[in-house]
């Protein structure tokens, strides 16, 4: 499940005078976030201890140091929107993106009018990291980059740009050496405590919530990226 499967998922009016040049990275971690039949084969992480168990995974003194921190803030202006469905992370983590800018999309508003449609309200396949930053390019008509090979030193420089309010992150990745369970998913990256090595990830499923985790943990199955580069735009 390691390999990038997250597959299929209204080209936006600009609503905004300008904004601050914004630039998204989409690490992928590792990469399928659909409804998949290999989803029902046994569970390969089944003997994995879900770091859920770990006491700064939703510790609230850090999650509230967290949530100050400037992207962080930028997210949470407006309410955080989790999936629909299973299928719908990254339709999920765009929307939560670009309210993040002040856009207000809903997961169904960031699929209209592309080629990534549900089928009876599910993206039967998911979307793959590459198609994301494709209707990330359509919805933000920005670059946008695609990074692989990331060793852990780049992992962690790469996570200190979550800090920069001109800039968005969004993470790839599996959820089985985590949680012991799970498949590909993608969500936002809201920032980064360095003191602490933690990482603040945005998760887009409401049963798990934005969540922290070291960097070492989070960017041993985590070395492929998206990235998009924005720059001061009006429209």
């Amino acid at each position: 499940m390691m390999g990038e499967q997250v597959r299929r998922g209204r080209v936006w009016k600009c609503r905004l005078a300008a904004f601050l040049g914004s630039a998204v990275l989409l690490a992928g971690l590792a990469s399928v976030a659909g409804v998949n039949p290999r989803l029902l084969r046994p569970n390969a992480y089944a003997s994995v201890t879900s770091i859920e168990t770990r006491p700064d995974f939703h510790d609230p003194a850090l999650l509230a140091r967290a949530w100050a921190l400037p992207v962080a803030a930028a997210y949470r202006r407006r309410p955080y929107e989790y999936q629909s469905n299973p299928s719908f992370c990254g339709p999920a983590t765009v929307a939560n993106l670009l309210r993040s800018l002040g856009v207000d999309f809903s997961q169904a508003d960031v699929l209209r009018g592309t080629a990534f449609q549900p089928w009876f309200g599910v993206l039967v396949n998911g979307l793959t990291l590459d198609e994301l930053a494709d209707l990330i390019r359509r919805r933000l008509d920005r670059p946008v980059h695609v990074v692989r090979g990331l060793t852990l030193p780049a992992f962690r420089d790469l996570m200190k740009i979550g800090n920069d309010p001109d800039r968005r992150l969004i993470v790839n990745f599996h959820r089985g050496p985590l949680f012991g369970r799970g498949a590909g998913h993608f969500s936002p990256i809201l920032g980064y405590l360095p003191d602490a090595d933690l990482v603040f990830v945005g998760d887009v499923n409401g049963d798990y919530r934005p969540f922290l985790i070291t960097a070492r943990a989070f960017g041993a199955p985590s070395r492929r990226a998206i990235a998009l580069r924005a720059t001061r735009a009006a429209c």
